[in-house]
């Protein structure tokens, strides 16, 4: 990729992009709410000191994170970690939080985001330092996938480092519903395959065909984004990411018409649950399968007498084999940075065998380098990672805001949310056509 933004840069682009940046941060209103968090986050200006602000405060995710520290102060015990969390709004909250600190000229050491397209506004906004010569090695470089890579540079210049990888384009089961069914997943290999296997469930078996939560459009967009992939191919998504809605428009109708066929399979409390409520639909045998990311498996694991194989497994998405529909976490370097030596070793941590292998494990996740040991993976963790080194392809998410910029990501959840209240599949593809048109 060209670096004509960086050229631009140095032509004055670069005050009109930071304009645009504090614009969407609304930075005007939102000033005065977090004067008390800034002013606690002063304390950490000094060079012995590295503040992290991220949005991981819950359960598994909090211990991943606290061991990823600990580590990490083990080998720069001279470092002290300030850690400030920014929780809530799946990321929006943090969002909010660093752009009003970007425009008081106040940022942290480094702060969690999703790489890809979230990136681009702090990259145009010039906020975020080259880290190609100081932390992405020939070696890392080496044990990182290519699509994995562009997500960490996505003007060009590495800007970020991902720290884990999850699963999108899974779809998991309960075994004995579906033996009682009659049906193997083995076999099912598309989207429209995959409504007749449901169908087959629903006439041959009590249980709900797929659980959904339709509470909110995260899950639905998620879905519609692997019928595409599974339906027409990653080549055709990766074009739709890139806008071109209507180059596509057969096969983007065709997929979001058989999310509404699946939709009459989903359970009736689909609009008042949450995701983990309809996965646990799974466990207690109430549905046959959930789409959902590989987070979904951390309930199965936390439940008694729920094993892998034999009570629950997960198959690609039919129509996605050979794919790692992937988003990922990743930890920046933001300037004027406080405490840059800290912040560089922390990125190379981050970005190191040892640091994915303490993290990972206890998050459920895999890690994005391909080098790290799966010794304490466990089966389920190990057969990801052994699908994602040998994925032909890594496309990244719109659900989870790698693949599209901000605001047509919230043009696109606008869309689907009305999609999941009408199911109207002319207003969905009209509104999918018109939310890449942005200022």
């Amino acid at each position: 990729m060209s670096n004509d933004t960086n050229r631009g840069a140095a032509n004055g682009v670069t005050r009109v992009r930071r304009r645009t940046l504090l614009r969407a941060a609304g930075a005007v209103g939102l000033a005065g709410s977090i004067a008390g968090y800034a002013g606690d986050a002063s304390a950490a200006r000094q060079e012995g000191e590295l503040e992290l602000v991220h949005w991981w405060t819950a359960g598994g995710e909090q211990e991943a994170l606290q061991a990823l520290i600990e580590g990490f102060q083990e080998q720069n015990p001279d470092i002290e970690v300030v850690n400030n969390p920014a929780p809530g709004g799946a990321g929006s909250a943090l969002d909010t939080v660093i752009k009003n600190r970007i425009l008081n000229q106040d940022p942290p050491s480094t702060f969690q985001i999703w790489p890809g397209q979230s990136l681009n506004e702090f990259i145009e906004g010039d906020v975020l330092r080259d880290i190609g010569d100081s932390v992405w090695t020939d070696e890392m470089r080496e044990a990182y996938l290519d699509d994995v890579q562009e997500l960490a540079r996505p003007q060009g210049n590495f800007v970020s480092v991902p720290l884990n990888i999850h699963r999108l384009n899974n779809l998991f089961f309960n075994t004995q519903v579906l033996e009682d069914a009659g049906v193997d997943l083995s076999n099912v290999d598309s989207p429209s395959a995959l409504l007749e296997a449901m169908e087959t469930v629903d006439s041959e078996t009590d249980a709900v065909p797929m659980a959904q939560q339709t509470q909110s459009p995260w899950s639905t967009l998620q879905l519609w984004e692997d019928v595409l992939v599974g339906e027409a191919g990653v080549d055709v998504y990766r074009d739709v990411l890139d806008g071109n809605v209507g180059d596509h428009e057969d096969a983007v109708r065709s997929s979001l018409d058989l999310v509404t066929q699946y939709k009459d399979l989903f359970n009736q409390d689909a609009g008042s649950i949450t995701w983990d409520q309809a996965n646990a639909k799974v466990i207690q045998g109430d549905a046959a399968m959930i789409h959902q990311g590989d987070w979904a498996a951390g309930q199965y694991k936390a439940t008694e007498d729920f094993e892998f194989e034999s009570d629950w497994d997960a198959v690609p998405f039919p129509g996605t084999t050979g794919i790692y529909h992937i988003v990922s976490d990743s930890f920046t370097f933001p300037k004027p940075n406080p405490s840059p030596d800290a912040t560089t070793k922390w990125l190379q941590w981050v970005g190191s065998v040892e640091g994915q292998e303490t993290f990972n494990p206890i998050k459920g996740s895999i890690p994005p380098r391909t080098d790290v040991p799966t010794d304490d993976f466990g089966p389920f963790l190990t057969r990801q990672f052994e699908d994602f080194s040998g994925s032909d392809s890594q496309p990244p998410t719109i659900a989870h805001g790698t693949g599209v910029v901000p605001e047509v990501k919230s043009n696109i959840d606008g869309v689907f949310a009305s999609f999941i209240e009408n199911w109207n599949v002319d207003r969905a593809f009209n509104g999918l056509s018109n939310a890449f048109d942005v200022q």
